[in-house]
């Protein structure tokens, strides 16, 4: 099998089509055309449906990329290191990362990666939907309680939890009535359950503003609009300081933040250095350390 031919069809497969994958190598579009075509007529089978203005995977031809595009990284990145003289991190870092860590807390970690290793180019996303990290190029994926995914390993580096504040001058409520609720989706329920000093208790809410950023969440509770459920991390300075309430710690499963990355033998030099900068900058993954860093 060609590799050059093999290395053109995955570059056209990352980016979705001849003359995106032309652009950013800087070659031109009918020379991918033309290595693409020889590639699928040495297999005997197409790999792209072509359409007017579109470009689809076959199912053969996703597979074949699935089953290529880490080994021809691997491959690449140990070209690049023999020719460095040894796992220098180099090359382009793609980290798909959630809203509320990104901005937080990943533009900072961004930079100093960048400092420390001048020769990565490192591209953060913000989003917080699932994402597949072969067919969309990603390196390393960064997720808060991910779901189980045989095709990935992982690990927790950081963890957090849920409080129910309010602002100082916003009076709590008397048992059974509702309060007026800040909150992220109008499937947050009616109820709020804490933990008191006799035992777990709930906290009736009237939702009243639907914000989807907790970061506007928490900039809504601090102008008296209403209560909220928050990260501790997020609000533990304004606890300390007194602009924030604590009403209460929430009776929710642990927020454990996650790194994620192609289950493979041998990690990338950049993937790897970006580990280790995660674990300097979070040493022991708690949320005090969260929380300090949040208020730096």
């Amino acid at each position: 099998m060609d590799l050059l031919a093999l290395a053109d069809f995955n570059l056209v497969a990352r980016h979705g089509g001849f003359g995106k994958a032309a652009r950013a190598a800087h070659r031109p579009k009918a020379t991918l055309s033309r290595r693409v075509a020889e590639l699928e007529a040495s297999l005997d089978i197409r790999l792209f449906e072509r359409g007017g203005r579109t470009l689809k995977l076959t199912e053969e031809g996703r597979a074949l990329f699935e089953r290529t595009h880490t080994l021809l990284n691997e491959l690449d990145e140990a070209t690049s290191a023999i020719a460095s003289g040894g796992q220098t991190p180099r090359g382009r870092l793609r980290i798909s990362a959630p809203l509320l860590f990104s901005q937080t807390a990943m533009g900072r970690l961004a930079a100093s990666f960048a400092l420390k290793y001048p020769d990565v180019r490192i591209e953060v996303t913000t989003e917080d939907r699932p994402v597949d990290m072969i067919e969309e190029g990603y390196d390393l994926v960064i997720r808060v309680n991910p779901s189980p995914d045989e095709s990935l390993v992982g690990r927790t580096f950081l963890r957090d939890r849920l409080v129910v504040v309010g602002h100082p001058d916003f009076a709590r409520p008397a048992e059974g009535k509702a309060v007026p609720a800040i909150v992220r989706s109008a499937n947050d329920g009616s109820s709020w359950r804490v933990k008191g000093s006799d035992g777990d208790e709930d906290i009736a809410i009237e939702p009243v503003m639907t914000l989807s950023s907790l970061i506007m969440v928490r900039d809504g509770v601090r102008a008296g609009v209403g209560a909220a459920r928050l990260p501790i991390s997020l609000v533990s300075h304004d606890l300390a300081e007194g602009t924030l309430a604590h009403w209460g710690d929430a009776v929710a499963p642990e927020i454990a933040l996650w790194t994620l990355y192609p289950s493979r033998r041998l990690l990338s030099a950049r993937v790897a250095a970006f580990l280790d900068h995660l674990k300097q900058a979070f040493p022991k993954g708690t949320t005090d350390e969260l929380a300090a860093y949040i208020g730096r």
